[in-house]
């Protein structure tokens, strides 16, 4: 499996496309809200021949989810988060014109995500992990053959993800970092929300919040 990142929006969101060598491809988290943005993404879809089959959240944060509505409209695919997010993902119409972004157009999932269920694509499998705190329903996936981890606002470089917006909880997403992700090899790479890509074992060893 390969990820490929992208930054976008004022927020300095991280959007991910996960795809195999069949060209089949999930889009984690878009976030791409202006024109030149969407743009930007479907082009590298269409320059490498990749196949949207699924969009997914790790979590329903404005920031997370401008694109989601771009990318229905675009390829017309299965749209899953975790059901203890969707009140988030319903918030974000009231209150996306006070922080700048009137033209939001909201998407309803077609699906929901399981933990314990495997989220598959071509000839892939992802393993889907519950790891609230930062948001109620935040998920991160993990591919053990890659030693990947598609983490969401869940774990940073130096850093966690914030606990202070509605539904988050600074004890229970330190717990889900133990339980969820530390839990895993030290060679996992941590594909973030937001900022560099980390490992476990360099969060496990040097990250203050866990220590």
């Amino acid at each position: 499996m390969t990820v490929s990142g992208f930054t976008f929006n004022p927020f300095s969101e991280n959007t991910y496309l996960l795809h195999d060598a069949t060209g089949a491809c999930v889009v984690v988290d878009p976030g791409c809200y202006e024109r030149a943005e969407q743009d930007a993404l479907k082009q590298f879809i269409e320059a490498r021949g990749l196949r949207v089959e699924l969009l997914v959240n790790t979590h329903c944060h404005i920031d997370h989810v401008l694109g989601n509505r771009f990318i229905l409209d675009t390829y017309q695919v299965p749209f899953l988060v975790h059901e203890a997010d969707l009140p988030t993902l319903r918030a974000v119409p009231t209150y996306a014109p006070s922080y700048g972004f009137p033209l939001y157009h909201p998407a309803e999932p077609t699906g929901l995500l399981t933990a314990g269920e495997p989220l598959r694509f071509g000839e892939t499998a992802l393993e889907v992990r519950f790891a609230p705190g930062h948001a109620p329903g935040h998920v991160v996936f993990y591919h053990a053959p890659t030693s990947t981890l598609i983490g969401g606002d869940v774990l940073f470089q130096g850093s966690i993800g914030r606990t202070d917006l509605p539904g988050g909880d600074y004890e229970t997403l330190i717990t889900s970092i133990r339980g969820q992700l530390l839990t895993l090899p030290d060679e996992t790479v941590v594909y973030s929300g937001h900022g560099p890509a980390t490992t476990i074992g360099q969060e496990r060893r040097a990250n203050p919040f866990l220590q």
